[in-house]
């Protein structure tokens, strides 16, 4: 039997990695450190949209920030195309 090493986020940390282990842990170094730098941006745009959007209740502050970390990629192409954000019908599911 070999032996294979899986990485996680610190971000997330080792308990919260083993109870989603499908979508927490990694088995690259480089896939753990992209949903680290991910998880970084989104507490940066929490507190950013706490800031700037009167109203926002911290829960509601943190689940737009992860939306919007996750689709980063898509975000920064739709700056040259907007309609990229709805072309395809993407749910939280898929």
């Amino acid at each position: 039997m070999g032996v294979q090493a899986l990485y996680f986020s610190d971000r997330d940390g080792k308990e919260k990695a083993m109870a989603d282990p499908n979508n927490l842990l990694f088995t690259s170094k480089k896939e753990a450190d992209e949903r680290d730098k991910m998880l970084e941006f989104s507490d940066e745009m929490r507190v950013f949209l706490e800031r700037r959007v009167e109203g926002i209740g911290e829960q509601m502050a943190e689940q737009c920030a992860l939306v919007l970390a996750q689709e980063r990629e898509l975000l920064a192409r739709a700056l040259k195309k907007p309609e990229l954000l709805n072309q395809t019908a993407a749910t939280p599911d898929q």
